[in-house]
């Protein structure tokens, strides 16, 4: 496993996270402790997580199946970095949900219990909320760091401005601010590339992509369709983007098989070779779908086929980063 150093901290970490969405509902809990079992034993570190997942069954139920395993050997705790976000709705109250003090603090002290833990290493808001000022959220998380309950903070689904007025904001006080931004990135979702891997880079944020196959759009669909052994890549985001782009992901599966490469190896080796990514969050439900994000991390994809991918999955503009991407 290839480990790292995130963003600006002395904090190394897996270039592959664990991502626990699919824990309840989808994978059960002897199937979870056993992929978690098997994420350690191949060297990734870096288990992420949310307080609302586990919705399928009730929020919160994913970060009681990891404090479960984590207690089972109290000895893991020590060998993996656990983060959690906040900011969803959590319940029908109306402090129940966002970015208040209130609930920052109040999700941190549950999401703690049900994780089994004392502390969280990356604590992460799941979503900017505009209703609240950066003082107000940095003080709570101030106050946590402070308390020993977290040890990074780190964003989710920010715009790049987002990213500079939360940094400015947090410089104000001396506090470290964020740390990581974790956002949509894939060869069929490139906004990303103009202004938040930049805001990100300027800044020493370290960046993971979630969803680096587009929710199973660029894990082999058409082939999987084919032979009826399609599960998620057949529903959500995928299906959707499949009905206006069925053409380019036919052209896509032909162009891995040409170059005698798995779609799904591809789809993450390339997400993984763009300037800036310190890594990728997988979901996997299989084994078998933690080793190909193994193998795509140590593939290499050859010039020739980063050009064709190119061509099929164009960049914004003229590419790279804003403003240049779209000036003439």
């Amino acid at each position: 496993m290839i480990h790292t150093q995130l963003g600006r901290t002395g904090l190394r970490v897996s270039r592959l996270a664990l991502g626990t969405v699919n824990f309840g509902g989808r994978v059960e809990e002897p199937e979870a402790h056993d992929l978690l079992d098997h994420a350690l034993d191949q060297g990734i570190n870096l288990i992420d997580t949310a307080n609302i997942y586990g919705w399928r069954v009730y929020k919160g139920h994913t970060e009681e199946v990891i404090g479960r395993w984590l207690a089972g050997q109290p000895a893991r705790r020590d060998q993996v970095v656990v983060t959690t976000k906040v900011g969803d709705p959590m319940g029908e109250g109306p402090n129940d949900h966002g970015l208040s003090a209130r609930n920052i603090v109040a999700s941190c002290e549950a999401s703690l219990r049900r994780l089994g833990t004392d502390w969280i290493d990356i604590y992460q808001m799941h979503h900017l909320d505009r209703t609240v000022g950066w003082d107000e959220v940095w003080q709570a998380m101030d106050l946590l760091v402070t308390q020993g309950k977290v040890r990074y903070v780190g964003s989710s689904n920010f715009a790049g401005w987002d990213i500079a007025a939360a940094q400015e904001a947090a410089r104000a006080r001396n506090s470290l601010g964020l740390v990581t931004e974790q956002c949509a990135y894939n060869l069929v979702t490139r906004h990303t590339e103009l202004e938040v891997i930049p805001a990100a880079r300027a800044y020493g944020l370290g960046l993971y992509a979630w969803s680096p196959l587009h929710g199973g759009l660029l894990s082999g669909v058409l082939g999987k369709m084919a032979t009826h052994s399609a599960v998620k890549s057949a529903q959500g985001r995928a299906l959707e983007a499949l009905d206006t782009q069925h053409d380019t992901i036919a052209a896509y599966e032909k162009l891995c098989a040409d170059h005698g490469l798995d779609p799904a190896v591809v789809g993450m080796a390339w997400t993984l070779s763009r300037p800036g990514v310190t890594g990728v969050v997988i979901g996997p439900r299989t084994r078998r779908h933690i080793d190909g994000g193994i193998e795509a991390l140590t593939t290499t994809l050859p010039p020739a086929l980063l050009t064709e991918l190119d061509t099929l999955f164009p960049p914004l503009g003229k590419g790279g980063p804003a403003p240049d991407a779209w000036l003439t």
